[in-house]
């Protein structure tokens, strides 16, 4: 199945390029904005495909999709690395999760139906019995960003699917390649064709598409202003939006910190640091703060950046060469506000070595935007509750951690630290699938995780037998 096949026919096309060299790793059709009709046709005629196929046939779906996808790991890897600059190591990894993402949708396919409600538990309702179960919505917007190219659309799709509905896929036109791959498998394991459009464009057609009328959600990951912008866009619709973070993670001086720092290094370095819940500000109790920031710049310094198709590659490419301009312009800005470099800010192309900072002021926008780069600032405080304060300070959040022995401060940090999910004696960036996934504060809207994300893209619906 080619993908010209599996969306609107364009005559248009465009380049994908690794963004480790600059070469041409594949071309994709576009659609624009005056497609919008023809969109809207094929996905709704999706709709009410996806809504008459059965569960059981949904599940079987996604079984096979994640079949396919496992047995053919090694092409899925490779193409993650051409277009996103993933270490193959890491790429390896995200086509893994991608493999469970969808098994964990077809489990949900076939278990969340819904429930019996206790009518006869209120005065008035004896004679009442019923349940409610839990509808598609219709179609659902899927935009998907490049830094996990294969599994966060995924993510969108797999729980869609297993919730009835038909899907509008727009991925980064910076990494299409791994997203059109998914849908190829999909259609492969039997999905009928129409239950996803591909659409691949600019921004233009983004906002073309959430705008529309018969779309029922947007499920949107992605830049904090390209989140602000959807939402003045879109109308009268249902939102899930992961809009990043800034993750904090405190370090006690009751803990093991050899291991705090293995994790942490891991944490703030996956992806390149293109990692929404990669740490990007590491809090270190005063007594323990020398021993931690010393061990933590030694292994940062061992870390290798380049070709990200070595198996001995640690940290490759940003996504672009002006990406890593904007990282390396940042970090200079800091230094010049008094913040001191401990290790890396060297730049080659689209490779921004590690970078490790202490001595931030408060008031730099490292400190309190997402860097969205493999750069890690570190500081110390002396009580918990400065630290926590400390945590608090950015305006969004999507995960935290904390390292310590004490069960009662690391229960009380996990009360206190507003964030969506707290990792004790993890980094920041822990994730499992299954998991509910989504942030705090400003912005935050819906939750990820195949379970959850089934349930924001459902409805209920209740039937109630009066027996009078």
């Amino acid at each position: 199945m080619t993908a010209a096949k599996l969306r609107v026919r364009s005559s248009e096309t465009m380049s994908v390029f690794s963004p480790f060299d600059g070469t041409i790793v594949g071309s994709v059709n576009v659609s624009s904005a005056h497609e919008i009709a023809d969109l809207m046709g094929r996905a709704r005629r999706g709709a009410a495909c996806s809504r008459e196929l059965p569960r059981h046939l949904r599940s079987s779906i996604l079984e096979r999709a994640a079949q396919i996808i496992d047995s053919r790991s090694d092409t899925f890897a490779q193409t993650i690395v051409k277009e996103a600059g993933k270490t193959i190591v890491q790429a390896r990894k995200e086509v893994s999760r991608c493999v469970n993402t969808l098994k964990l949708s077809a489990e949900e396919a076939k278990r969340n139906v819904g429930e019996v409600v206790p009518f006869d538990a209120y005065a008035g309702s004896e004679k009442r019995q019923g349940w409610f179960t839990r509808e598609p919505l219709g179609i659902v917007v899927a935009i998907t960003p490049y830094n996990d190219p294969l599994n966060l659309v995924a993510h969108k799709l797999g729980p869609a699917i297993a919730g009835g509905n038909s899907i509008l896929l727009k991925p980064s036109e910076l990494t299409p390649l791994s997203a059109t791959a998914l849908v190829d498998a999909l259609i492969e394991a039997g999905l009928p064709e129409e239950i996803i459009t591909l659409a691949i464009g600019s921004s233009e057609l983004s906002k073309a598409i959430v705008a529309e009328r018969d779309v029922r959600m947007v499920s949107f990951t992605g830049g904090f202003a390209t989140g602000e912008a959807i939402t003045r866009s879109a109308g009268l619709k249902k939102m899930a939006m992961e809009l990043g973070g800034n993750a904090p993670v405190i370090v006690m001086a009751d803990c093991n910190i050899d291991a705090a720092v293995e994790s942490c290094v891991s944490g703030a370095f996956w992806a390149a640091g293109q990692n929404c819940i990669g740490t990007q500000r590491i809090l270190v109790q005063s007594a323990i703060y020398e021993r931690f920031r010393d061990a933590f710049v030694a292994m940062t310094a061992k870390l290798k950046a380049g070709d990200p198709s070595r198996e001995d590659t640690d940290v490759g490419p940003m996504i672009s060469k002006q990406a890593a301009e904007r990282t390396e312009l940042a970090v200079n800005e800091a230094v010049a506000g008094g913040a001191i470099l401990l290790c890396g800010n060297r730049r080659e192309g689209s490779l921004y070595h590690p970078t490790v900072l202490e001595g931030t002021a408060l008031s730099c926008r490292l400190w309190h935007e997402e860097v969205f780069a493999p750069v890690v600032m570190i500081a110390s405080f002396d009580t918990l509750d400065q630290a926590i304060e400390l945590a608090n300070a950015p305006e969004y959040s999507l995960h935290a951690g904390i390292f310590t022995n004490n069960l009662s401060d690391a229960l009380d940090a996990a009360a206190r630290i507003d964030a969506g999910g707290v990792m004790i004696n993890d980094s920041s960036d822990y994730r499992f699938d299954a998991m509910p996934f989504g942030g705090s504060k400003y912005g935050s809207m819906g939750r990820e995780g195949v379970r959850f994300a089934f349930e924001e893209m459902t409805q209920p619906k209740v039937i109630c037998i009066n027996r009078e």
